[in-house]
C-alpha cells in the first residue's frame, strides 16, 4: 500500500463507497487512517456511518475506537447514524439530493449472513442499515440503549436477515445483566407478533451463546421453562412455529407430547416444525427409540398436503431403523413431486447402517435421477450399508462441483473401500 496519507485515505474512501468491507479492513490494517479529516470536513469513518453498511463501519472502527476517538467525534458519529436511521435512508437521500421519482431498491448481502436494502436515488446510493450502525456504535462507545429501543430496531423490518435485527440481537445477548434479560424476554407477552417473534430469537441466542459458560445451566433451565409455557399459550401461527423451532433445540421432557399435540394444527407453518421435536439427541451409544405414537404421527405427516411438512417428517422417519409400514411408505416418498422430500428422505436413509434389501433396491433406482444430489445421497446410502454396488453407484454420481467441500457424503466411497479392503496375507 502507498505510504502517502492522502492516497491511503483516498483508497479507503473508495472502498467505503464501493461497500467493500474486506478491502477497507485490509487498508486500515495496512495503515490507512479512518479518522483522517478530508477536504469536505468528513472522515472515512463518518462516510462509512452515513453509507449505512455495518460491515464497512466495523472494518473502520477497529478494536480501539472508544479509546482512539475523542468524545466529540463519537458524538458526531452517533448523531449521523441516528439522523439517517430516524429519517429513513430513502427520505434522507431525497432531502440531500432533491431527487423526485421512485428510488431503486435492491436487497444485498452486507456480511456473511446478513442482508440490507441498498437504495439508489439522485446519483447517490446508501444502504439502509443505519439501525445496526447506531446499535454497534452505542455498544462500542459503552452507551446502553433502552431494551425497548433495541427491540424496536430489531423489528423495524420483518426480514429475519436484516442487519438491524442481527445487531440488536447481538447487543441484547452481550449485555449480561439480569435486568436486560428480564426486560427482553418480557416482550413475549407483547401484543405485536413481530416483537414476540423477535423475542424467540433473543432466547435462542442466549441458548447458543452461553452454552460453555458458568451460567449455562441456569440459562438452559430458564429458556426451557419460558419456551414450554409460551408454546401452551401462543395463538399466532407464525410465532408458534418459531417457538416450536426453538424447542427442537432444547431438551425438555414434554417435547414428544408437544409434538403429538401440534401435529394436527391447521396451519402448515406449525406442522413443519413438529418432526424436529421427535428428532433429539441422545447419549452416545444409546439408541433412540421412537414410540409407536410418534412413528404413526410421522407417517401421517409424510402424507401431509404441504411439501415442507412431508420433507421434515420424511427426514426424521427415514433416519430410523425401518418398520414394515415405513418400507411401504418409502417408495412414495422417493417419488414425491416435491424434490426436497426426496432429498430429505435419502439423507435420512444415509444415517441407517443396517442392510435392508428393499431399501437398497430403492437406493439403486435413485442412481438414475437427473438430480446429482439425489444420486450422491443414494450412493452414500449404499456405502454405509456396505453394499457391493457402492463403487458403481459413486461412478454414477459424477464429478462434484463447488459446495461439497465440507459434505460427508463424498467420503462414503473411501470409507467403504477402507472397510472392505482385503485382509493381509497371514503367510
Amino acid at each position: 500500500m502507498t505510504t502517502d496519507p492522502d492516497q491511503a485515505a483516498a483508497a479507503l474512501c473508495a472502498a467505503v463507497a464501493a461497500y467493500d468491507h474486506e478491502a477497507a479492513a485490509a487498508l486500515v490494517e495496512s495503515g490507512a487512517d479512518p479518522d483522517r479529516v478530508l477536504p469536505d470536513g468528513t472522515t472515512p469513518l463518518l462516510r462509512a456511518v452515513e453509507g449505512g453498511s455495518p460491515a464497512v463501519v466495523t472494518a473502520l472502527l477497529g478494536e480501539d475506537a472508544r479509546q482512539r476517538l475523542p468524545e466529540a467525534a463519537q458524538g458526531r458519529l452517533l448523531g449521523a447514524a441516528r439522523r439517517w436511521y430516524e429519517a429513513g435512508a430513502e427520505a434522507e437521500l431525497r432531502r440531500l439530493t432533491g431527487a423526485a421519482g421512485p428510488a431503486d431498491v435492491a436487497w444485498v448481502t452486507d456480511s456473511e449472513y446478513d442482508s440490507v436494502p441498498e437504495i439508489t436515488l439522485g446519483g447517490r446510493r446508501v444502504r439502509a442499515g443505519h439501525g445496526a450502525v447506531l446499535t454497534d456504535l452505542e455498544w462500542e462507545f459503552r452507551i446502553l440503549a433502552p431494551v425497548a429501543e433495541l427491540v424496536a430496531r430489531g423489528v423495524r423490518s420483518p426480514r429475519r436477515d436484516h442487519v438491524d435485527r442481527s445487531a440488536s440481537l447481538h447487543v441484547l445477548n452481550s449485555r449480561v445483566s439480569a435486568q436486560t434479560w428480564a426486560e427482553a424476554v418480557a416482550f413475549r407477552h407483547d401484543p405485536d407478533p413481530l416483537r414476540r417473534s423477535f423475542t424467540v430469537d433473543v432466547i435462542r441466542y442466549r441458548m447458543w451463546g452461553w452454552a460453555d459458560t458458568a451460567h449455562a445451566g441456569w440459562y438452559e433451565k430458564e429458556c426451557n421453562r419460558i419456551l414450554v409455557e409460551w408454546e401452551a399459550a401462543e395463538t399466532d401461527a407464525d410465532v408458534l412455529a418459531r417457538v416450536l423451532d426453538a424447542l427442537g433445540e432444547a431438551e425438555v421432557p414434554t417435547r414428544e407430547a408437544i409434538g403429538l399435540r401440534r401435529a394436527v394444527h391447521p396451519d402448515p407453518r406449525v406442522r413443519r416444525w413438529v418432526p424436529g421435536l421427535f428428532d433429539h439427541w441422545v447419549a452416545v451409544g444409546v439408541p433412540r427409540v421412537l414410540s409407536p405414537d410418534v412413528r404413526r404421527t410421522l407417517r401421517e405427516l409424510c402424507r401431509d398436503g404441504d411439501g415442507e411438512v412431508r420433507a421434515a417428517a420424511a427426514g426424521v422417519l427415514a433416519g430410523e431403523e425401518p418398520e414394515q409400514e415405513d418400507l411401504a411408505l418409502l417408495p412414495d416418498l422417493l417419488r414425491d413431486p416435491d424434490p426436497e422430500v426426496v432429498r430429505r428422505t435419502l439423507r435420512g436413509l444415509g444415517s441407517v447402517t443396517r442392510a435392508v434389501p428393499e431399501v437398497a433396491e430403492l437406493l439403486v433406482r435413485c442412481l438414475d435421477s437427473e438430480d446429482q444430489d439425489v444420486r450422491l445421497s443414494a450412493a452414500h446410502g449404499l456405502a454405509v450399508r456396505d453394499d457391493p454396488r457402492t463403487p458403481d453407484a459413486y461412478a454414477k454420481v459424477g464429478p462434484l462441483g463447488p459446495g461439497y467441500e465440507n459434505d460427508h457424503r463424498p467420503d462414503g466411497l473411501w470409507r467403504w473401500k477402507f472397510r472392505n479392503r482385503p485382509d493381509p496375507d497371514p503367510s
